[in-house]
């Protein structure tokens, strides 16, 4: 199994109490420390407001981050869980992920998604498209950036999305492109994407439901004519580890107490991200260890794990690099 963690940025109130001149040396200092470590990726959410509720505490903007880490790392791949494809045009879109491959040395991930923040969308003036279009611009834009990143232009005349020509140089470093990570799990068009297109997956985290939609992009694949094995399929974790399960609970306790105040009567909603029975990177290191294999018996592949203490405790996130990550490696 690969692994992945995010940077805090802010979205999940995970900067809370750090003052924003502070805010990127927190984030520079916790890239470095993945980049000196056993992670092969660093990643962050294409967001604009807290969730879940939008606030005025800082959310950090995703390929704004990408270009510092590229900077600032030396080895660690960049990625982001997931670019939403209406918030940019998907040319241009090419051009900023071909330029940060570049800064990078050939590091950058391209995770890509449809988009579903409703409240985010309206308030930046996006409208909100309905469903099926918002996919249909996530296949013309993921037709764009391929033909971007590997002939160094792109014409396309679709429904949502019409370019001429448009040039994108230099290309990215890396052959073939940047890798596509195609996110979510809708499975009538999503994983058809998925299928056509993708070099990773990236949906649901829980045994079954994993399970289920693997065998759905199986299908999507026999029918479009690719490889389903040469699919990398990922999920992301909310991830809280300590030694002893009354260390756990202390910490589920210790972030219960910094977003209280800023999520009044959604705490509680909030917090079942730690203590539903699909947390299962919640626990002590054997306990996750133990549900991990079963997660990588079922074809999971890649893990990216969300560490909701890092920007203040990074004790867990060690505690997980030492005794959980050698052991699923």
């Amino acid at each position: 199994m690969r692994f992945g963690t995010f940077i805090p940025q802010g979205w999940r109130f995970d900067l809370v109490g750090i003052e924003p001149a502070d805010q990127w040396q927190v984030m520079r200092d916790l890239a470095q420390a993945a980049d000196a470590g056993p992670w092969e990726s660093l990643w962050v959410y294409d967001h604009f407001h807290t969730t879940p509720i939008a606030s005025e505490e800082a959310t950090h903007e995703a390929w704004t981050l990408m270009s510092a880490f590229a900077a600032s790392t030396s080895r660690i791949r960049l990625g982001q869980m997931c670019t939403c494809m209406s918030y940019r045009n998907p040319a241009y879109l090419a051009k900023v992920a071909a330029t940060v491959d570049i800064v990078s040395g050939g590091r950058t991930e391209m995770g890509i998604g449809g988009g579903w923040y409703e409240d985010e969308w309206r308030a930046y003036g996006y409208g909100f498209p309905s469903a099926g279009d918002r996919l249909r611009r996530l296949d013309e834009g993921v037709q764009i950036m391929r033909q971007a990143w590997t002939t160094g232009e792109a014409t396309l005349d679709g429904k949502h999305y019409q370019v001429d020509r448009a040039l994108v140089r230099p290309l990215p470093l890396q052959t073939g492109g940047i890798p596509l990570w195609i996110a979510g799990g809708g499975e009538k068009v999503t994983l058809k994407i998925a299928a056509k297109y993708a070099q990773y997956t990236n949906f649901a985290g829980s045994p079954d439901e994993f399970s289920a939609k693997s065998e759905i992009l199986r299908t999507h694949t026999q029918n479009v004519g690719t490889d389903f094995d040469a699919i990398v399929r990922s999920a992301n974790y909310n991830t809280v580890v300590g030694s002893t399960e009354a260390e756990v609970a202390d910490r589920i306790a210790a972030i219960e107490a910094r977003v209280a105040p800023h999520l009044g009567d959604r705490t509680e909603s909030f917090m079942q991200n730690y203590r539903s029975e699909d947390a299962i990177c919640v626990g002590t290191p054997e306990q996750i260890i133990e549900r991990m294999q079963d997660m990588s018996a079922r074809g999971l592949g890649y893990a990216i794990h969300y560490f909701p203490e890092a920007a203040y405790d990074r004790s867990g996130m060690e505690l997980f690099e030492r005794e959980v990550i050698p052991a699923l490696s």
